[in-house]
This record gives structure tokens, C-alpha cells and sequence, in this order.
């Protein structure tokens, strides 16, 4: 049984949600659905056609415990960090950040001449890797492998395999992979994934079906939560399919979780605020820049 396809078991259409200094976005799961996601905690979609919805960003703000993985598909978002970092995230772009010990950091949309639209995944760190040294990799599109097949479909691969081809983002705990997929209409797209990893999909654009599950299409900004099993099976619908792929290795660990700080016990959460409080949260200051 662990070799057959897997199976939708849960669907979260997304729940409208107001962060940062006020920054209008979506979020499909979050603390509320630990430990489904394990080792994910939270997925945001973020973006809009009005400026007046995301301008005010997210102004500096701690992080510890966590990897935040931000990718853009239109627009800018300039950031700053503790590290040292600066820079703008475009159309294309992925930052993957270790917040490991403590990290402060900014991300503040840009207007443009098109809309803001990306997302924002948050992957726990291990209990024995929560208090290592921070770590950023900023990866432009042009450093994100596009695999083309004949039918016109296209797979961006940030982490993990696709077919022989892998990702640049590697040595992630949790052993990730981050797809990008677009399918033509009717077509049938295969992942194969680790027997006990969790796996999601969100449809980006576009509507389709898991393997064998024609009665419920999934929807655009949809969320879709798979059961045990082997490889992910998906097919779009008559106008095609985009969605991102996700999967990974669950930790299994306990989770106590204070806003952008996700630690294993409650005092250690209480040490991360008291430490915030007290200017002593940030413990290694170096720049430190992965390629």
C-alpha cells in the first residue's frame, strides 16, 4: 500500500488574513494545523492589483527556529536582514532563509506597473538545528532549473528532483521539494514522492484532479493535503494547470510556536522573548551568504 498513488484527505481553501503592517493576504494553513503539515507550519499567498493592499509590508521583525521560504511570481519585494542582506526579490526570484538562531529582517512590497502575487512557506527547523547560525540563499529565476516537456508543459524546480534534474536549494533539513508546475489542458503529471514524507499542492491558476478523484476539481487557491502512499498523481482541467508541489520529511518533534518564533518547548519560547526584549536575540551577526 505505501506504493500506490496517494489520495487527497483534506482540502483548505484559504482563510483571508491581515499581517504585517497590514498587508492583505491568504493563508492556507497555519498553527491551527499542526502537525498535518509537519514539517511545514504555514503557507501564505500574498498579493493583489492594489497597491493600497500590500504597501505597507512587513517592517522589521525577528524570526528563530524556522527556514522562510518567500518566491515571487510578479512584482518586487525589497528586503533587508541582521546578516547583512539587502536586495530586491523579482519576478521569478526565491529567498530561502535559516533563521536558526535569531534573525531580524524586513520584506517590504514595491509598486509596479503589474501586480504583487507570490507566496510566503514556513519549514521547521529540527530541535538540534534551531539555534544554529543563520543562514540566506537568494536564487534569481535564472538559477531555478525549467524542465520542458514536448506537450509545452513546464516544471521549476527550486529543491528536490524532478526527473533528472535537481533543484539548487539543498541541504535542507527536512530534505524538501519545491516544484512549480504548469500543465497544458488534460495533461497528466506524475511526482514521485518518499513513503511517509507529507505532500501538498496548491493550485495556483487553473483547476484539476487527483488520480481517480474526478467527483471534486481542485479549485484555484486551493490547498490540498495528500494521504500515505507513494508517488502524486495530478491532471488538469480543460484550461490547464498550475499549482506548486510540496513535500518533505516530518520531524515528529513538538512544536511551541509565538508568532514568527517556533521553538519545541514553551520556555524556550519565553527565553526567545525575553532575549528580544533585552537586545540579545541576534547571536551571530556575520554575514552569512549560501550560493
Amino acid at each position: 500500500m505505501t506504493n500506490s498513488v496517494r489520495s487527497i484527505v483534506r482540502r483548505f481553501p484559504g482563510v483571508p488574513t491581515l499581517e504585517g503592517a497590514g498587508v492583505r493576504l491568504r493563508r492556507s494553513f497555519s498553527n491551527n494545523e499542526v502537525p498535518l503539515f509537519d514539517p511545514f507550519l504555514l503557507l501564505d499567498r500574498f498579493g493583489s492589483a492594489d497597491p493600497a493592499d500590500y504597501l505597507a509590508g512587513f517592517p522589521w521583525h525577528p524570526h528563530r527556529g524556522i527556514e522562510t521560504v518567500t518566491y515571487v511570481l510578479e512584482g518586487r519585494v525589497e528586503h533587508g536582514d541582521t546578516l547583512g542582506n539587502s536586495g530586491v526579490i523579482g519576478a521569478g526570484d526565491v529567498q530561502w532563509m535559516n533563521s536558526g538562531s535569531g534573525i531580524i529582517h524586513q520584506e517590504m512590497p514595491q509598486r509596479t506597473e503589474s501586480p504583487l502575487s507570490g507566496f510566503q512557506l514556513w519549514v521547521n527547523l529540527p530541535a538540534a538545528e534551531k539555534m544554529s547560525s543563520p543562514a540566506y540563499r537568494g536564487l534569481g529565476a535564472a538559477d531555478l532549473p525549467v524542465v520542458r516537456a514536448d506537450t509545452g508543459a513546464e516544471v521549476r524546480v527550486v529543491a528536490g528532483v524532478h526527473g533528472s534534474v535537481e533543484g539548487p536549494v539543498r541541504g535542507i533539513p527536512v530534505d524538501p521539494s519545491y516544484l512549480d508546475v504548469r500543465l497544458t489542458p488534460e495533461e497528466l503529471f506524475e511526482s514521485p514522492v518518499p513513503s511517509g514524507y507529507t505532500v501538498f499542492a496548491h493550485a495556483i491558476d487553473g483547476a484539476g484532479s487527483a488520480d481517480g478523484d474526478d467527483i471534486r476539481p481542485i479549485a484555484p487557491g486551493e490547498t490540498v493535503l495528500f494521504g500515505a502512499g507513494g508517488p502524486v498523481r495530478l491532471r488538469a482541467g480543460d484550461r490547464g494547470m498550475r499549482f506548486l508541489l510540496v513535500s518533505g520529511r516530518p520531524l515528529h518533534e513538538p512544536v511551541a510556536w509565538y508568532g514568527p518564533i517556533v521553538m519545541n518547548t514553551p520556555a524556550q519560547l519565553t527565553e526567545a522573548v525575553r532575549e528580544l526584549r533585552s537586545g540579545a536575540f541576534v547571536k551571530d551577526p556575520r554575514p552569512v551568504v549560501e550560493e
